[in-house]
């Protein structure tokens, strides 16, 4: 079986920004055909859990890798570099386990892919990652 990035709170680790999951139903369906890596950016960047909630500001993921937008919590915190520095450790896991594919939690500004993509969804796309979105 090839190995795969997955998104913490998919597989019902209490990873979220509220110290939840979002397990989802389809991970029993993607255990049976890969091995599955959990990961979380948040927490790999340094952030606690729970955490403030943050989002996005003057742009996408791509647009936070360039340094032209800005991750802030619902607090006005600036956690931008936390953010990057999580991609980056994800982006790590995956090149160490040569992980090609990664399965991300929807609506994350980290992980999500749509309505905007997050910031380390972005790094995976720019390292030529296969993502797929799991709402």
């Amino acid at each position: 079986m090839i190995p795969v990035l997955v998104s913490a709170c998919l597989l019902g680790l209490s990873t979220r920004y509220d110290g939840t999951s979002k397990e989802a139903e389809i991970i029993k369906t993607l255990a049976q055909r890969y091995i599955l890596v959990p990961f979380c950016p948040e927490q790999l960047g340094g952030l606690s859990t729970p955490r403030p909630p943050a989002d996005l500001y003057g742009g996408d993921g791509l647009a936070v890798l360039e340094g032209k937008a800005k991750v802030i919590t619902k607090d006005g915190l600036d956690v931008t570099q936390a953010f990057i520095k999580g991609a980056y450790e994800s982006l790590k896991i995956a090149k160490i386990l040569k992980i090609n594919q990664v399965f991300c939690k929807a609506r994350s500004p980290s992980c999500g892919l749509t309505p905007v993509m997050g910031v380390t969804t972005a790094l995976f796309h720019l390292e030529g990652l296969k993502i797929e979105e799991i709402d």
